[in-house]
């Protein structure tokens, strides 16, 4: 595709939607010389693990913002890279030209693509469902499992309103109880967070219930051996890990998790609407599909639980291209880039007096999200700061009660230690006038 000269990379995308100026052909071409772009970049720095250099400069021109603007918030949402938004374009065009392909060829793709995304988790294709989002998949096992009245789940204080509703629908509904575990706001090991689960189980209880990427703390929870001791309890473990896709290289063989599920437009770079939901075949005869059309007595994967009626096929396509995104930088790379970046941050802000981390420093129990606290200044004050000064989005989370409120910050692999230190000079000059 050959731009106009001189096209202002900010008026790209208009120039793109301009209705027929851009042909499905022309699309395919671009997307295709960003995919050669990524497969130079690798030829070229194959054993470059700088957090920054020209490898991840290379990668950062493959996303779109607005002038200055720097997103450091995908823990609520994160952008699309060029060659996704070009696809869910060509896709959603086509209800526009030949809504006859929308409902005869469309849909004939996503059997491939839950293949793609399961080989992603590492799982099998018959253990994955294509959900909306986190919140919807919750639900679907919640709702889905045969739970009575007395029955207990475990759960944590650190929970998201998106997981534990479901759960107290299902108290107030059926009489199940919902037991928070007492551990700490910040454990620092492995071993405190699963001591504390051991503890709290009861001959009652039937499922552990937990965030694996806690997103008031940044805590990644021990799933592997969380899901060892549910199993050798004869319970099932049930990981809502919203910002986990895309953040972590993730093998749900590992982990032994029973129901995972995730957000692909936070960290994997898929538009919002569509998710992934994971079900370990050997327990997928527990859970009851909640949205239902023909086929469902009869289907024996996990796609059965997929929520039926018409839906976008474009999200489909764009996930797909999401995932080649990530697969053609490569996973383990990708994993590496985040946690060296959020490392830099946890150590930078360690050494400013006032601020307490709140994520551990242990890379195993952390990964793209940092939260933090600072004495006597207001975290929101922060917040408004970097917005103001460095067009750099971050986010408050927690609650002031709890004791974990403060200020979220995202690493994603656009940025560089540069946007990292733009957070902790303004942190520094924060704590400096004590608002």
């Amino acid at each position: 595709m050959h731009l106009p000269p001189g096209l202002p990379r900010r008026d790209f995308f208009k120039y793109l939607l301009a209705g027929s100026a851009v042909s499905v052909s022309a699309l395919d071409a671009l997307n295709a010389g960003i995919a050669q772009s990524i497969t130079t970049l690798n030829q070229k720095f194959l054993d470059d693990e700088a957090p920054d250099g020209v490898y991840w400069e290379g990668v950062r021109d493959l996303f779109e913002f607005e002038d200055r603007f720097i997103m450091m918030n995908n823990g609520t949402l994160g952008p699309m890279p060029k060659p996704v938004f070009n696809t869910l374009i060509r896709y959603f065009r086509v209800q526009m030209t030949n809504p006859y392909d929308g409902y005869s060829y469309l849909p004939t793709f996503k059997e491939s693509v839950r293949a793609k995304l399961a080989a992603f988790i590492h799982a099998s294709p018959d253990e994955v469902s294509l959900t909306t989002n986190t919140t919807e998949g919750v639900n679907i096992i919640v709702h889905g499992l045969d739970l009575r009245e007395g029955d207990e789940v475990l759960v944590t204080s650190l929970e998201h309103p998106g997981h534990i509703n479901p759960w107290m629908l299902r108290a107030k509904r059926h009489g199940i109880k919902v037991t928070e575990v007492p551990m700490p706001l910040f454990p620092k090991s492995v071993e405190e967070v699963v001591a504390a689960f051991e503890a709290a189980i009861t001959p009652r209880t039937r499922i552990i219930s937990i965030s694996h990427t806690v997103f008031i703390t940044g805590l990644i929870m021990p799933l592997k051996e969380l899901s060892q001791l549910a199993h050798d309890k004869g319970l099932l473990i049930l990981a809502d890990s919203a910002h986990g896709l895309g953040m972590i290289d993730l093998n749900m063989k590992e982990t032994g998790v029973d129901f995972f599920m995730s957000s692909p437009y936070k960290w994997l770079g898929a538009p919002t609407g569509i998710g992934l939901l994971y079900v370990r075949k050997e327990v997928l005869d527990k859970v009851w599909p909640t949205i239902v059309s023909s086929g469902w007595e009869t289907n024996k994967a996990a796609g059965k639980l997929d929520p039926q009626g018409q839906r976008s096929d474009a999200f489909v396509f764009a996930l797909d291209e999401a995932l080649n995104f990530q697969n053609r930088i490569g996973r383990t790379r990708i994993e590496r880039r985040i946690k060296v970046l959020a490392g830099r941050l946890k150590q930078e802000l360690a050494k400013i007096p006032g601020v307490k981390v709140h994520t551990p420093v242990d890379p195993y129990l952390s990964a793209g999200l940092t939260a933090f606290s600072m004495t006597g200044a207001n975290p929101a004050k922060l917040v408004d700061y970097l917005r103001e000064k460095h067009n750099l989005v971050v986010r408050t989370t927690g609650n002031q009660a709890a004791g974990t409120y403060g200020v979220r910050v995202s690493t994603p692999i656009y940025i560089s230690t540069k946007e990292v230190d733009m957070v902790v000079d303004g942190v520094r000059t924060l704590m400096s006038r004590k608002a």
